[in-house]
């Protein structure tokens, strides 16, 4: 009988353990647009930053150097691929490519749970993506020439928060 009570009281308590463990864990997703493309072109699609983007994607490296990332999402263009390029090398980790117009939210915070992500997109991307992230439209698109915001989302148990910093530099 001692036996069956000491086990019922171990199973009850690393169910309580457990339980209270997965409600903890902490997922965080930091987002930013790519940094100044190149213009002189309209017609290039896929343009490469300019002087300016690369100095602002080195200066992203310095404003995330003290956070550990997991993985590094960027969708498939230079100037998203070259604005990661830093904190990627920095982080050693190669860029996961997405397609913004097919991210199932549910998948990719199931694939991410517990990570610190670095997401890296376009204007009227980024502020979808958030928004898809907080089960919310609370972000409009960005405008052209906006490439200061981070958010950050922070998804602890069933807790959503979500924060826009202004990094201008």
């Amino acid at each position: 009988m001692k036996k069956i009570i000491l086990s019922a009281i171990f199973v009850c308590t690393m169910t309580t353990v457990f339980a209270q463990e997965s409600i903890e864990i902490t997922t965080t997703y930091f987002l930013i647009r790519h940094a100044e493309k190149v213009r002189e072109n309209p017609a290039d699609k896929n343009p490469d930053l300019n002087e300016k983007g690369f100095q602002r994607a080195e200066n992203w490296e310095k404003v995330l150097q003290h956070i550990s990332f997991d993985a590094i999402y960027s969708t498939d263009f230079k100037r998203t691929l070259n604005t990661v390029e830093p904190i990627s090398n920095k982080s050693n980790l190669i860029p996961i490519l997405y397609n913004p117009s097919k991210v199932d939210f549910g998948q990719f915070q199931l694939e991410n749970s517990g990570k610190n992500v670095l997401i890296v997109g376009h204007s009227n991307t980024i502020p979808q993506f958030v928004n898809g992230l907080i089960h919310q439209q609370k972000y409009q698109e960005m405008d052209d020439n906006e490439f200061s915001h981070l958010y950050i989302v922070t998804v602890k148990g069933n807790e959503i928060t979500d924060l826009l910093l202004y990094c201008d530099f």
